[in-house]
């Protein structure tokens, strides 16, 4: 089982300024999986953890250059991580040749076993080799034992099943007002009511006891399969006409945690964009 590649000045920007710390806002321990094309950054795919789902896709050229990988599984590698160990690592690296000019050819990663101090079993490692005009520093970052063969397979099958856009997708234009409504919904209860509809009908509502809150956002983009809100449903309520829309298999509904939902759709990735799809599990795609 081998790896090596150079990260390329790209791969470091966006390693360092977007994707890890949006990652480390989701949570502490992540995958990475590493095939011939392609490097997944991936959270929650082969674990029932509570929390939220997120997979992170480059393709290799995006990231490295010189890219070399085998193993006994079809070339493929996986392991977990501390994404805080990753990201200081790559920081560091940053630092040390940020005055230099030019970063490829300068930092090197790859998978290595080394005996750490007071033990007497190799651990693996992912490496971090920066050479500068003047210096060279190794940086190890500790990863678990990579995947087995059945765990790969698992961790493949949870991947394209996560990967398989459901048919209907309803795109939110104003993703301000989405983040906004969500964070005042955190400070009301636990529990957040999403239904989505072919219609392009975004329904939110959250319920305690004392208070139920909701929003409406409609007549939105939808992506895939999509049908005419019918004519009667213009004077009801918004409750109402999302019951109905249930009721007619035009909309599903999920309930999810509203931590959860505002994390994933706040600043902390960046959003450019906001996608709900329909389905038992609600997906946001940014």
């Amino acid at each position: 089982m081998k790896f090596k590649a150079v990260v390329t000045e790209n791969g470091v920007s966006l390693l360092d300024r977007r994707f890890l710390p949006a990652l480390e806002k989701m949570g502490k321990i992540c995958h990475l999986f590493l095939t011939r094309d392609h490097v997944f950054f991936l959270h929650n795919l082969i674990t029932t953890a509570d929390g939220i789902q997120s997979i992170a896709q480059f393709r290799k050229q995006a990231l490295f250059d010189d890219y070399r990988i085998s193993s006994q599984n079809e070339d493929r590698i996986a392991f977990a991580f501390d994404i805080s160990l990753l990201l200081r690592a790559v920081r560091s690296s940053v630092s040390i040749i940020s005055g230099e000019f030019g970063i490829a050819n300068r930092l090197q990663v790859k998978l290595v076993k080394k005996l750490p101090p007071n033990s007497t079993q190799p651990m693996p490692f992912l490496t971090f080799e920066t050479k500068g005009y003047k210096s060279a520093v190794i940086q190890d970052v500790p990863i678990s034992k990579p995947l087995s063969r059945a765990q790969l397979l698992q961790l493949q099958a949870a991947l394209d099943a996560a990967q398989d856009l459901p048919p209907t997708l309803v795109q939110v234009p104003d993703s301000n007002r989405l983040q906004n409504f969500v964070d005042r919904m955190k400070h009301v209860g636990d529990l957040l009511n999403v239904s989505i509809s072919k219609y392009g009908d975004l329904h939110l509502q959250i319920s305690t006891t004392l208070i139920t809150l909701g929003a409406e956002f409609r007549k939105l983009l939808v992506v895939g399969d999509k049908a005419q809100a019918p004519s009667e449903d213009r004077d009801l309520s918004a409750q109402t006409r999302s019951g109905r829309a249930i009721l007619m298999g035009d909309a599903q509904s999920v309930q999810v945690s509203v931590r959860h939902f505002f994390k994933r759709v706040s600043n902390v990735t960046w959003p450019s964009r906001i996608v709900l799809s329909m389905g038992l599990l609600l997906r946001v795609l940014v």
